[in-house]
């Protein structure tokens, strides 16, 4: 991409996470087919909102590519945009989609925001975004995966351009092949990308069966991209939805061989609300789990060795506050929710207020962690040093784009 040349940038949110990258792609793939009238360009980048080299952090990307045949090294990242003299790519000539998030966090929304002209996501609304966005959709709205409303707004365009893009026609003739060939080549590349977009919705929604997350637009996405696959004779051959969902799910919890900090930053965010900074990790594993990759000396008391990892986390990015929500499932094969929150003096009262509003919402139970319960009382909340608790989350149909807000709305609320 010359710096002179106008593009518009598919950018999914700052965790990088599976659903971030296929509704990016997925937005991409359409609209470089099939632009709106009145487009400020035909091309679309897909942006993930990360570091080149932190895309080794997240192995069920790998899986993906494999099934999509996408080559991992075409991936435009921040290293891309953002370069030791600022941007890579002058605002004036860009516009951003942004798909899975509504507000641009960061460098890249110090440096871009202005040029936001679209929005696809299923966080709470943030209202950074006005009512106008033509030609490009202004979508927020409550479903188990982003890209689900990727597949239903772009539905139409993807149908009006299936078989006839120019730009299948010339990837076709560019490989020697002819042009009664181009509607095959045009349904092997809609299922491998059918096949990478149902990787998310199915991770976010496992598998359709995940309670007070799956919406009736989750479950038309599915059934769309399967038909996609089910025209392609070679990839319908294969397709197997429930080993698909298995394989990929084991992908991404195969986070054994990552570092503590590693696996902190895989899949996270971070916010800053009346001056105070929030951070929030995701981990697909339990607190024990997080507790034993610490790697100090073995005779000093874990509970210690991890609060100051977690201080060290903290004071890397100024954080004031910092939360890791954990998924898993336990020996009985039940799926659980621990929340962990750790804060600095300054947002104890940010925290304390958090505890009292988040309790029945969540329905959040004190919890025991041998590895990090090891003093009696000592995860309780202290007014001397970090503050910091641990509870099972009993409503685990609650993620971070809900616990995140709360979180928000307390440090606002804090004086």
């Amino acid at each position: 991409i010359r710096s002179s040349q106008r593009v518009t940038i598919v950018a999914g949110n700052e965790s990088a996470d599976l659903d971030s990258l296929t509704s990016s792609v997925l937005y991409s793939y359409i609209r470089s087919m099939a632009p709106p009238s009145g487009a400020f360009t035909p091309l679309y980048i897909p942006l993930l909102n990360i570091p080149a080299a932190d895309i080794r952090l997240r192995p069920e990307f790998n899986t993906v590519f494999r099934h999509a045949n996408i080559d991992a090294s075409h991936l435009v990242t921040l290293d891309d945009l953002l370069d030791d003299k600022g941007t890579a790519l002058k605002p004036e000539n860009t516009r951003i989609i942004l798909v899975d998030h509504n507000s641009l966090q960061g460098e890249l929304g110090k440096e871009y925001t202005a040029r936001v002209q679209g929005v696809v996501d299923h966080h709470e609304d943030e209202r950074r975004i006005g009512p106008d966005t033509s030609p490009e959709p202004r979508v927020i709205e409550k479903c188990g995966s982003c890209t689900s409303l990727v597949v239903r707004t772009l539905k139409p365009s993807w149908e009006s351009s299936a078989g006839g893009s120019s730009l299948v026609s010339g990837a076709a003739h560019a490989q020697g092949d002819s042009v009664e060939n181009d509607a095959s080549v045009t349904r092997t590349w809609d299922a491998q990308v059918a096949k990478m977009a149902l990787a998310s919705i199915l991770i976010d929604t496992a598998n359709l069966t995940a309670e007070g997350k799956v919406e009736k637009v989750d479950i038309d996405a599915v059934r769309y991209l399967e038909a996609k696959i089910n025209l392609s004779p070679q990839d319908a051959a294969q397709w197997d939805r429930t080993k698909f969902y298995e394989c990929i799910d084991a992908a991404k919890r195969d986070i054994d061989a990552l570092s503590f900090e590693d696996i902190l930053r895989k899949d996270y965010k971070q916010w800053t609300e009346n001056g105070l900074n929030l951070g929030v990790a995701s981990v697909v594993k339990p607190l024990e789990f997080l507790a034993e990759k610490i790697t100090g000396n073995p005779s000093d008391d874990k509970e210690d060795q991890f609060v100051t990892g977690i201080g060290d986390f903290m004071a890397a990015r100024s954080l004031t506050i910092f939360s890791i929500m954990t998924t898993f499932t336990s020996s009985s094969g039940e799926f659980r929710r621990e929340l962990y929150v750790q804060a600095l003096s300054p947002g104890h009262a940010a925290a304390h207020r958090f505890a009292e509003h988040a309790k029945e919402e969540l329905k959040l139970e004190d919890h025991d962690v041998a590895s990090l319960s090891e003093k009696p009382g000592s995860m309780q909340p202290s007014s001397e040093g970090p503050w910091r608790k641990i509870w099972l989350q009993k409503d685990v149909s609650k993620s971070r784009k809900q616990v995140a807000p709360l979180m928000r709305r307390a440090m606002n609320e804090s004086t």
